[in-house]
């Protein structure tokens, strides 16, 4: 059974010291560093995660459990799916709203996944260095495989396409959204050749590509432009070849 989508709220008026705030520590996510600095910072920041993203009108979960549900029309309720990159647990929150009920996840962060685990959304919950280390699951096992919000520059490398195809089931779904700010197109452009390559060599078919103008709120004030204080992004849903289940 369905539950109802959860209202959609207007944005809150939020002070321009509070977002500066949240757009310093969203900087501290992107900067140089370790592996291991990098997953102190989301170890840390994990229980104020979600009040921050609010902050900046992130949109990407909600968009992102859209485009799929706008393409999996059917048996949403026993999809068996990925969540990559899972953090907190937004995309499944999203997900649920929308008759998806199976998930798995992944992440780096045990903070992140600690506040996931409270949710009782997830059936597993793993812990891996994205890019890092191979996904500890098996070959052609998800129906519907989620990256949403972590493909960006300085976060999970383009190489982890390899492991989201390799653990997908052929005929299933993958979602994968970045951003397209000025200082991730470089990082774009790198993972739209990987996913022609894919597309070329017969392995995976293109469903939908889907741009957003209003992702989130720049994080960075360079990026924010008389037009508009947002970045854009976009969401690519591929099928990999093969029966559909």
């Amino acid at each position: 059974m369905y539950k109802p989508h959860p209202p959609l709220c207007p944005p809150v008026a939020v002070n321009s010291t509070r977002l500066q705030e949240v757009r310093d520590v969203i900087a501290s996510a992107h900067k140089d560093c370790t592996p291991s600095e990098k997953l102190q910072f989301y170890n840390q920041w994990a229980n104020q995660y979600e009040e921050d993203v609010t902050v900046l009108e992130y949109k990407a979960p909600r968009l992102a459990a859209e485009a799929l549900a706008s393409v999996c029309t059917v048996n949403r309720d026993s999809r068996l799916v990925l969540d990559v990159a899972c953090g907190t647990g937004l995309v499944a929150e999203q997900l649920q709203h929308r008759g998806f009920l199976l998930f798995h996840g992944v992440d780096g962060s045990t903070g992140m996944l600690e506040v996931a685990k409270k949710k009782q959304l997830y059936q597993e919950l793993r812990q891996c260095m994205l890019g890092k280390d191979s996904l500890p699951f098996g070959s052609e096992k998800y129906d519907v495989v989620m990256i949403v919000g972590a493909l960006s520059d300085g976060q999970v490398p383009v190489s982890v396409l390899s492991e989201l195809f390799r653990v997908t089931k052929p005929g299933g779904l993958m979602c994968l959204t970045t951003r397209s700010n000025i200082s991730n197109l470089q990082y774009k452009a790198e993972l739209e050749e990987a996913l022609t390559d894919l597309q070329n060599r017969g392995l995976w078919e293109q469903i939908l590509v889907q741009e957003v103008e209003q992702w989130e709120i720049a994080v960075s004030e360079k990026e924010v432009t008389q037009k508009s204080d947002y970045i854009p992004g976009v969401i690519y849903i591929y099928r990999k070849s093969g029966a559909y289940e």
